[in-house]
C-alpha cells in the first residue's frame, strides 16, 4: 500500500524539482525552506555506493569527526578498570565500569547510552555482550575507534562527545549518516557534510570498481529528500 503523506509534506515537496540534481549549497538552502516540523530536525545524508556488500572486502565502516558536532548530547559508556577507569571518569564519561557494567547490561538490559568504548584488556569480557550490543551498533570495535589504549582514552571520549560519528553501509550498499541539526547555519551544515564526504571517499574499498558514489540525497527529519549532484558533493571542501 503506497505511503500517504500529510498536507505540509506535500506543500514542501512542491518546492523541490524532483528531476533536478542540486548543488550542495542549493540543497542545504532548500532543507531550511522546506522544513515544517515544530522541533529542531536532524539533517541526514544518504549515499548510494557502487559496492557489493555481500563481499567483506567491499564493506565500509569508518568514522568522521564533524567540525560542528551533531547537535545532540552523546552519552558515553566506557568499559575499563583501574587507572583506565579513573582516566575515563576524569575525561567525562557518563558510565564507567568493568564486570559490574557488563552484568548490568546483560541482566538488566541497560542501554541508556549512545557510544560504548573499551580498553583492549576488557574486550575478552565485553565480547560476551556481542549479541546484545552488536545489533544496536554499540559494540566497541577497533575499526570505529572505540577500542583504545589508556593513553588514547581521554582523546577518544572528547572526540565522540564533540562530534565523531561512525558510518557503515547497510546490506543494500547505502549509507545513512546524521550530520547535525537544521538549526545549524548553512555554513556549519555544509562543513559537516564536506567532512563526511571526505571520510567516505577515504574509506573507498580497493575492491570496489566503477562509480563509487552513485547518488547523494540530503534530507531532514520528516521532510522530502533533495537529490544532489554526486560530482558536486564529492568536490565539497571541508573546513580548514
Amino acid at each position: 500500500m503506497p505511503r500517504r503523506h500529510g498536507k505540509k509534506y506535500l506543500e514542501a515537496l512542491k518546492k523541490i524539482d524532483r528531476q533536478r540534481l542540486y548543488t550542495p549549497e542549493e540543497a542545504i538552502r532548500l532543507l531550511k525552506e522546506t522544513s515544517f516540523t515544530t522541533f529542531d530536525p536532524t539533517v541526514e545524508v544518504h549515499l548510494r555506493l557502487g559496492i557489493d556488500p555481500r563481499h567483506a572486502d567491499q564493506t565500509i565502516r569508518s568514522t568522521v569527526s564533524l567540525p560542528h558536532g551533531t547537535g545532540k548530547t552523546v552519552r558515553v559508556l566506557v568499559f575499563a578498570q583501574g587507572e583506565a577507569a579513573q582516566a575515563a571518569r576524569e575525561a567525562g564519561a557518563d558510565f564507567v565500569g568493568a564486570d559490574d557494567l557488563i552484568a548490568r547490561i546483560d541482566k538488566e538490559n541497560f542501554f541508556d547510552f549512545d557510544i560504548a568504548i573499551a580498553t583492549p584488556d576488557m574486550m575478552g569480557k565485553v565480547g560476551r555482550l556481542g549479541r546484545k550490543l552488536g545489533p544496536r551498533g554499540l559494540m566497541p570495535n577497533p575499526k570505529s575507534g572505540t577500542v583504545v589504549q589508556l593513553d588514547d582514552l581521554p582523546r577518544a571520549i572528547r572526540e565522540v562527545r564533540g562530534g565523531r560519528v561512525e558510518f557503515r553501509n547497510d546490506k543494500t550498499g547505502l549509507l545513512h549518516v546524521a550530520v547535525g541539526k537544521l538549526s545549524f547555519s548553512e555554513q556549519q551544515i555544509y562543513e559537516n557534510i564536506a567532512a563526511l564526504m571526505e571520510a567516505v571517499k577515504a574509506a573507498r574499498p580497493s575492491a570496489a570498481k566503477g562509480t563509487y558514489i552513485k547518488s547523494v540525497t540530503f534530507t531532514s527529519t520528516m521532510s522530502p529528500g533533495i537529490r544532489v549532484d554526486p560530482s558536486a558533493a564529492q568536490a565539497m571542501k571541508p573546513a580548514v
